[in-house]
């Protein structure tokens, strides 16, 4: 993957906190993420692609967070459950949006929604998984995209 690639899911990410949170979020430069590098967190969503490229989009973000987002939408449960239903929907619209981007090749899966920071989550070995960090309002989260092109190649 390239900058390039990488580009709908970080614009979308952006968007997604202006237009839902109010004010934007700091969107750190993505790094391929090693094996000794944790970035999972209390809620997370893996949305599962396939199609031109196959892999996923994950998202993970802390508890705190997730209720200070709710909480701006006017949602008075701030309850584990609406955590984890809005981790879903964060990872659901990100994704969504790079998919108009990508084209109709881009197919995305409904979330999965997993809750804790040790709960066993193995991204796909034979792509490298880019981190995209995101911070809001002092919160830590990160998006995930770990894709391998997925295209037939004929060779003449």
């Amino acid at each position: 993957m390239t900058d390039e690639d990488l580009k709908p899911f970080v614009t979308g990410t952006a968007n997604f906190f202006v237009q839902v949170g109010s004010l934007p979020a700091e969107i750190d430069a993505p790094f391929v993420k090693e094996s000794q590098d944790t970035v999972v967190s209390d809620f997370s969503a893996i949305i599962g692609v396939t199609g031109s490229q196959r892999g996923c989009v994950f998202y993970t973000a802390p508890r705190d967070m997730l209720k200070e987002l709710v909480k701006r939408l006017g949602e008075p449960d701030l309850s584990d459950d609406i955590c984890a239903d809005y981790v879903g929907e964060i990872a659901n619209t990100i994704s969504g949006n790079a998919r108009q981007e990508l084209g109709s090749g881009f197919k995305i899966s409904v979330p999965t929604v997993i809750r804790g920071s040790d709960n066993g989550v193995k991204l796909p070995d034979d792509a490298p998984a880019f981190v995209v960090p995101i911070v809001w309002l002092g919160h830590r989260s990160a998006l995930i995209i770990c894709l391998k092109d997925n295209r037939m190649r004929i060779s003449t």
